[in-house]
């Protein structure tokens, strides 16, 4: 096996020059399989094998996290929320969500390395998933294991239809190999594969969200940098100073060191400009004012954090403030809640399933799930929280009134599935006949109706 990945490994590594963004994109987009490398997005290895490529883009992406504000703060805000829950065991009644326990088997997810949390084990899996659009983990003894994304390959295996043909690609398993080292097979049900955004172009593998918006986030940088050479240049506009055609070469050296030194830099901002020897200034481009700054670099942020998923007063950027009350800001944590994170947080325990063995193996009635009941940033406000808890209290009351067991009363108002309840037998003292558990007849209607 091993002879066969170090021969299908094997190969020219075509090298390029990168000196541009679009020289970077293409490169990017060539390894992914977007530049025309690869119809399929899969590298041939053997006859009836292939293999869809680690992403190369982790680094560069990486760079874009540590660099770009706007990229930092859609990246923490999707980590800060999606690694708040803990994952939980769901009990699956007729198929319908139930009840939700733990046992000892989740202490994989809840301590995944020494020292680790569950907040720990997710904050990296998103983040991966953000920058390289696949997250993979296995289980070594009782830890769980990071496989950094762009040392991985998914090994794919044809399938042929018994009449003839093919019908596209099966995943065989998946090849690690960290530099200067052997590499290591892993089965499917030995790797937890977090993908949330498919890649068109693959099979199994995903996709960053980064990838679509590369030149968008450079743009970002481009502006940041024009900001700080305006102010570097005594926060004013390009000027033009032209002197008289007699002023002597050594006479405008003079005069241009005498102006920087006393102009130039942020130290010298606002100061009075004078000028003597028919020196004549005159302003050259556009101020921040003139060609409306906020807006186009609001509209650049907006559209970042619209490819995370975030909503822009979620992380406070400009085009989001605009419109920032409190109850815009409530409508945008539940988009954000609802359309992002919930999501993510299904894909990852699905994902992770693999990886541990639920209780009653192989009957199908519990699902590794996540609780988020005690997440902050879920929690409604004061007032709904407490008309809930009235609504609820009341349920609870009836159904108590009504025979059933209190104990099946809460488990079924919590789990929001009325099956669970189990009744006493006995009813409420106006259905019985006065020492009596049994339900009382009711009178026959007198003759005349009285």
């Amino acid at each position: 096996m091993t002879s066969l990945w170090q021969r299908a490994r094997r190969g020219v590594v075509e090298t390029r020059d990168i000196a541009t963004i679009d020289d970077y994109v293409a490169a990017l987009q060539q390894s992914l399989g977007y530049g025309g490398f690869s119809q399929l997005g899969v590298a041939q290895t053997q006859p009836g094998q292939a293999a869809e490529r680690a992403p190369a883009d982790l680094p560069g992406y990486a760079t874009l996290f540590a660099t770009n504000p706007v990229i930092w703060a859609c990246m923490v805000a999707r980590m800060s929320v999606f690694s708040a829950p803990r994952f939980i065991w769901q009990r699956l009644n007729n198929g319908a969500p139930s009840e939700m326990f733990g046992t000892q088997e989740l202490r994989l997810l809840e301590a995944p390395w020494p020292g680790g949390t569950t907040q720990d084990l997710l904050s990296r899996v998103i983040q991966d998933a953000d920058l390289a659009g696949n997250s993979y983990w296995t289980r070594h003894e009782d830890q769980a294991i990071r496989l950094r994304p762009d040392w991985v390959q998914i090994i794919l295996e044809r399938i042929r239809h018994p009449h003839g043909g093919d019908l596209g690609w099966r995943r065989y398993g998946y090849l690690y190999q960290e530099p200067e080292a052997d590499p290591v097979f892993l089965w499917p049900e030995e790797v937890a594969h977090f993908a949330p955004v498919p890649d068109p172009l693959a099979t199994y593998r995903g996709m960053s969200w980064l990838t679509p918006v590369i030149r968008e986030s450079t743009n970002d940088n481009l502006m940041a940098a024009h900001k700080r050479k305006y102010f570097e240049n005594a926060a004013t506009p390009n000027l033009v100073v032209r002197l008289a055609r007699e002023v002597t070469p050594e006479a405008f050296a003079k005069f241009k060191a005498k102006m920087e030194s006393s102009h130039r830099g942020v130290e010298n901002a606002y100061k009075t400009l004078y000028l003597g020897g028919g020196a004549d200034v005159t302003v050259v481009g556009s101020d921040f004012q003139q060609m409306d700054f906020s807006s186009v670099q609001g509209a650049g942020e907006t559209r970042i954090a619209s490819a995370a998923g975030v909503p822009p007063i979620i992380v406070g950027l400009s085009e989001g403030l605009k419109a920032a009350t409190y109850s815009n800001y409530g409508q945008a944590r539940r988009r954000f809640a609802d359309g992002t994170i919930h999501p993510l947080w299904q894909n990852a325990a699905g994902s992770f399933a693999p990886l541990v063995t639920p209780p009653g193996s192989g009957s199908g009635a519990v699902r590794l799930w996540y609780d988020a009941r005690h997440v902050p940033f879920l929690r409604e406000d004061a007032k709904d929280a407490a008309e809930i808890q009235g609504i609820q209290s009341r349920t609870i009351r009836t159904l108590v009134d009504a025979g059933y067991t209190p104990a099946s009363v809460m488990a079924a108002v919590t789990a929001s599935d009325w099956s669970l309840l189990v009744h006493t037998g006995l009813y409420s003292v106006q259905l019985q006949k006065p020492g009596s558990a049994e339900p009382a007849a009711l009178p026959a209607p007198s003759e005349g109706g009285s």
